[in-house]
């Protein structure tokens, strides 16, 4: 037995830019054991591996796991996933049915939960851990800490301490400040040592709750933002109620033949 397994580039047009996710298409019936499903995310060592079961009703059950843990929600390995399957599909997820549709220029759309934070206090640690103290403001969400900074370029010049942020009780920490070219309203890096990622390239999942953070101080429901990792990615955000579509692109880097199944 055999499974097919594919490395995309989420969240750009480019090759070898964006974030790259692992997609393994599973057959019908049983999931695998969670054991079997983290050790290949280990192997594959990417911020995250994504596994896609079809269902009898014509969904598709959707999990993601880093090299660590597996997680709740993730934005990228979902857009790798649509993008393997052919763009338009449904994901049955723990953070419940997420849509994806084909949009114009190669773009897909996914439909995600909107997480909007309440604001927290500005906690020595972290600024330790980050290695700033000009921050402006500090909300929790239902995952991350949002840390805005001042300008653009704060958060691409963050060093942060990696050691000291993975001692903090969240999934990770997002740093944003207002975009500083046009065409882009916001810029984030999101680290993430707890779970395994030490920075992410472009977060889908933390774009969920940046669109709030920004569309309230903007007053705009459409949004772009830029993840200023070294890589680098472009997400665009819709704010639709309690629901935040979610857009980009994919590439297809490699796909093979998975030998060592369950």
């Amino acid at each position: 037995m055999t499974l097919p397994i594919s490395v995309v580039d989420a969240f750009t047009a480019e090759a070898f830019r964006g974030n790259p996710a692992a997609v393994c298409v599973l057959g019908g019936g049983d999931w695998p054991a969670d054991a079997w499903m983290q050790a290949l995310a280990a192997e594959m060592n990417l911020s995250e591996t994504a596994f896609v079961r079809p269902r009898p009703d014509g969904d598709h059950d959707l999990r993601w796991f880093t090299p660590a843990v597996e997680v709740d929600l993730c934005g990228h390995a979902t857009l790798a996933s649509a993008h393997v399957l052919g763009g338009a599909v449904r994901f049955q997820t723990r953070s419940g049915l997420l849509t994806c549709d084909e949009a114009e220029g190669g773009w897909i759309e996914m439909d995600f939960p909107a997480l909007p934070g309440t604001p927290a206090a500005v906690d020595q640690a972290l600024l330790r851990a980050l290695g700033t103290s000009d921050v402006y403001t500090v909300t929790s969400t239902r995952h991350d800490l949002l840390v805005e900074v001042g300008t653009a370029a704060d958060v691409r010049g963050l060093r942060p301490d990696m050691g000291a942020l993975a001692t903090l009780a969240v999934r990770g920490v997002i740093v944003t400040a207002p975009g500083d070219r046009s065409g882009i309203d916001c810029v984030s890096r999101f680290f993430a040592p707890r779970a395994g990622i030490p920075e992410d390239p472009v977060t889908g999942s933390a774009h969920c709750a940046l669109a709030p953070f920004w569309g309230e101080r903007l007053g705009r429901s459409v949004l772009v933002g830029e993840q200023a990792s070294a890589r680098g990615g472009i997400v665009r955000m819709s704010i639709d109620g309690g629901r935040v579509r979610l857009g980009g692109q994919a590439v297809t880097v490699w796909s093979g033949t998975l030998h060592a199944v369950p």
